[in-house]
């Protein structure tokens, strides 16, 4: 079956694998989209030190259940499933809290050991969501979905509050789909005209500078330290402020302002349980994807054409398509 590998920073390359086999408590699926990340650009530049290569990248997935044992969850040949990339141990002090997002030993299927970018790989049962109704599109955005979903639980935010959503990224975009569901009052910065034109399908409190706003609940998206030092400045007094993007520079922090307002500053890390709930979402309406993917391209594609992506400047998501002929 085809796999693309990126062998080392700014090179991907195709190689002929063998199909894997049924590996114990396991299901072996037909993998049938593949979104790329923001991480997977960080990989292919080299900017990610959590990623070791070579590797096989891809961990917003949707697939087909080819072979399945007897289980107790359901998963059956032929089911179209979520495919949720947290391997944790279940036996460290936060898998005993049910925080299985910050396992101790926590492994990402695409980045710490080998993703979706293949035809066919082999998942632990418990990690499949199956749906009758979700497309492989929308079941591959819910890896995704699941990072705003869970910062917004995290946040604790109510109907009413005012929410700022700093950076119109997918990730922030999710963070403003779950804001709204929650009945927040949702203003977003964003640099990007693009992204700002983009993202007022969803709230016209889209702005390009703060001018002032204060937001009872601030989620910054960005991932950059000079930004997420200047949330600090839009969070109301009382307020909270979410990291949902990470960086590995220091975040100057003015702790006269800090004390002043008497902030509640959180951390974000991957998703948390959320796979269920939104699937359940997107299913009744709640959640709509549809205007989300704006470029495709076939598995085959992705060594000679990956590049081009970091060049979009309009770029929401873009979706790899893997077919019968990439098994």
């Amino acid at each position: 079956m085809r796999s693309i590998v990126l062998v080392e920073p700014g090179l991907f390359q195709e190689l002929s694998a063998p199909t894997p086999a049924l590996a114990p408590g396991c299901a072996l699926v037909q993998v049938k989209r593949v979104g790329v990340c923001g991480s997977d650009f960080h990989a292919f530049a080299g900017s990610q030190p959590v990623y070791t290569y070579p590797r096989v990248l891809g961990h917003e997935c949707s697939g087909e259940v080819m072979e399945a044992p007897s289980n107790p969850y359901g998963i059956q040949v032929g089911d179209r499933c979520a495919i949720e990339p947290y391997v944790a141990c279940g036996k460290c002090k936060p898998c005993s809290l049910g925080r299985t997002n910050c396992c101790e030993s926590l492994r990402v299927l695409g980045i710490h050991v080998d993703g979706g970018m293949t035809g066919v790989f082999s998942v632990p049962l418990h990690l499949l969501h199956k749906s009758e109704i979700l497309s492989f599109d929308q079941l591959a955005l819910v890896e995704m979905l699941g990072i705003g979903a869970h910062a917004v639980a995290r946040s604790g935010l109510a109907a009413g509050e005012k929410a700022v959503v700093v950076g119109a990224g997918p990730i922030g975009l999710a963070v403003v789909q779950f804001a709204l569901a929650a009945g927040a009052e949702v203003s977003v910065l964003e640099k990007s005209e693009p992204r700002r034109d983009f993202v007022r399908q969803f709230t016209d409190k889209v702005f390009a500078g703060a001018d002032g706003l204060l937001g009872d609940v601030v989620f910054d998206a960005t991932g950059s330290a000079a930004a997420m030092s200047a949330s600090f400045s839009l969070v109301a007094p009382a307020g909270r402020l979410i990291f949902v993007g990470l960086t590995r520079q220091p975040v100057a922090l003015d702790d006269a302002l800090f004390h002043v307002r008497e902030m509640t500053v959180l951390a974000s890390r991957n998703s948390a349980r959320q796979f269920p709930r939104i699937i359940d979402m997107i299913e009744r309406g709640s959640i709509d994807t549809a205007p989300w993917i704006n470029h495709r391209l076939q598995l085959r594609d992705v060594p000679a054409t990956f590049h081009e992506l970091t060049k979009k400047k309009d770029l929401v998501k873009a979706m790899i398509e893997v077919s019968a002929e990439d098994l």
